[in-house]
């Protein structure tokens, strides 16, 4: 009697934890599709100069060789990384010249950061321009090596997941890529 109930119970308590994640998926699909439309009615007019608001979209970031892609919004708060990938708002936006961080979860939009190599290809479509960077590094640091989100004099990406990508619980490390700006399609574009 006493396995019948075990069984059971965790019968159930696997279905209830599977339709937790299926609803989560869910919600993340909408509001992907909800900021990819925002992003393409804000790239008709971008704001000038003010810093957006927690949550508001404002990229869309692709490894096309990964399969890697999603909406950026501004902000790192675990609500938002729950939905989209976050920009850590002490550090530039995309669009100006610095060192600009993004943050996601390891197991859902950076999971396939495991794979990335020197060389790939790093775009990040905003209301200003498209940008592409080129990875130059990968690395894992300690949460406390803030030194990762140091200034730099050019624009650079820096994507930041937890480490190790396998791990049951709070990962203790973060695995680091530094990208460095190849050019925006929009220079590209007033080039030809």
């Amino acid at each position: 009697m006493d396995k019948k109930w075990i069984a059971r119970t965790s019968i159930l308590l696997g279905t209830i934890l599977l339709t937790w994640t299926g609803v989560d998926s869910i919600r993340a699909a909408a509001y992907q599709r909800q900021y990819l439309q925002t992003l393409h009615n804000a790239r008709a007019t971008p704001s000038a100069g003010h810093a957006p608001a927690p949550g508001a979209p404002i990229g869309w970031l692709e490894i096309p060789r990964l399969g890697v892609s999603g909406a950026v919004v501004h902000g790192d708060a675990d609500h938002l990384l729950k939905r989209a990938i976050g920009h850590l708002p002490d550090t530039p936006l995309p669009w100006q010249t610095g060192n600009s961080a993004l943050a996601a979860h390891r197991d859902s939009f950076f999971r396939r950061l495991r794979d990335v190599r020197s060389n790939d290809v790093v775009r990040l479509a905003t209301p200003h321009g498209t940008f592409e960077y080129r990875v130059r590094e990968t690395l894992v640091v300690d949460p406390e090596d803030l030194w990762v989100l140091d200034p730099t004099p050019a624009r650079t990406l820096t994507l930041i997941t937890c480490y190790p990508f396998n791990y049951i619980g709070s990962a203790p490390r973060r695995f680091i890529v530094r990208a460095e700006s190849i050019t925006s399609r929009e220079q590209v574009r007033l080039q030809s």
